[in-house]
């Protein structure tokens, strides 16, 4: 079964995290869930919720993991900006 996921999950990661379809993938992702259309219906139990929660697991994973990592660059900037101010203000008093 893993031979199955794990492409999918690269293909679905690669495009997510690529910036000039991140939306499109979270908009089409959203309607997805939300339309009657889908991939095993949900009228048979419990499979057809399957590829649902697949779907809701690799977009709320990767999302989330995606703000974690624009947090964590932000933070490295604002300490990169406040290491400048220190640098340029001590420079400053010395002279």
């Amino acid at each position: 079964m893993k031979f199955l996921i794990q492409p999918l999950y690269t293909w679905y990661r690669s495009i997510l995290r690529h910036p000039k379809y991140r939306w499109l993938v979270v908009l089409g992702s959203l309607l997805y869930l939300v339309s009657p259309a889908d991939l095993i219906t949900d009228v048979v139990p419990l499979v057809g919720w399957l590829d649902d929660g697949v779907i809701v697991t690799l977009l709320v994973t990767e999302v989330s993991q995606m703000l974690v990592e624009q947090r964590n660059i932000r933070k490295a900037k604002d300490l990169n900006a406040d290491a400048d101010a220190t640098t340029v203000s001590t420079t400053a008093s010395a002279s």
